[in-house]
């Protein structure tokens, strides 16, 4: 099943105050493996950043301005989405501000199935930290990239967190890596543990007796 881990960037918190998205990134999913199939874009949110965004992400708005507005990425980005399950932390934030984008544009909101990480770690720990940092720190993932927030790394990061928070072990495949992607190659290694139980003393004890006994009524 392919599903998208997605994280947006926007220039401040709430959509009534007029804010936009300034970056979307998105990551295939396929049976829990990362694919290729990327989606990432910055955008011109064509208003300021807050203060507080901006120390969250770091894009300037001079930097800002010269990228692509959302309706030029919007086919291509609703394409790559089309009936794929959503991986979101904090679903409610990215959605709202995913479709006030396509509400200005006079377009429909996002249909998908949404799954939000930030529930399933509500539900698992309660009264637990459930950010992504925390989340990453309770299951040893290593976010020391994670200088600033950045969409492509959040869903790298969203993606191991997503895999542990369902119990579901990643499976251990041949990867070569190329260009910051994976390969994966055909061959799949799956690894199999037995636990193995050693007798006590006693237990060896009496295993010796059983086996005198027996021989002695077969012998006479």
């Amino acid at each position: 099943m392919k599903e998208i881990v997605l994280d947006t960037e926007t220039t401040g918190i709430s959509v009534k105050d007029g804010h936009r998205i300034v970056e979307i990134g998105c990551i295939e999913l396929e049976n829990l493996i990362p694919t290729k199939n990327k989606f990432h874009c910055y955008l011109n949110p064509e208003r300021k950043v807050s203060e507080q965004a901006f120390k969250v992400h770091g894009y300037s708005d001079e930097f800002l301005s010269k990228q692509k507005k959302f309706n030029e990425i919007v086919d291509e980005f609703l394409e790559f989405i089309k009936d794929k399950r959503l991986i979101i932390h904090n679903a409610e934030f990215d959605l709202t501000h995913l479709n006030n984008e396509l509400k200005i544009l006079g377009s429909g909101k996002v249909d998908n199935e949404v799954i939000d990480t930030l529930v399933l770690a509500r539900d698992k720990f309660p009264g637990s930290q459930i950010s992504l940092d925390a989340l990453c720190k309770r299951f040893r993932i290593d976010n020391s990239k994670r200088v600033t927030h950045t969409a492509l790394t959040d869903c790298d990061l969203l993606a191991k967190v997503y895999v542990n928070l369902i119990d579901q072990k990643e499976p251990s495949l041949n990867f070569q890596e190329t260009n910051d992607q994976y390969e994966k190659k055909d061959e799949v290694i799956l690894n199999y543990y037995k636990k193995i139980v050693k007798p006590s003393d006693t237990e060896k004890k009496k295993h010796k007796e059983y086996l005198k006994n027996k021989l002695k009524r077969n012998y006479f």
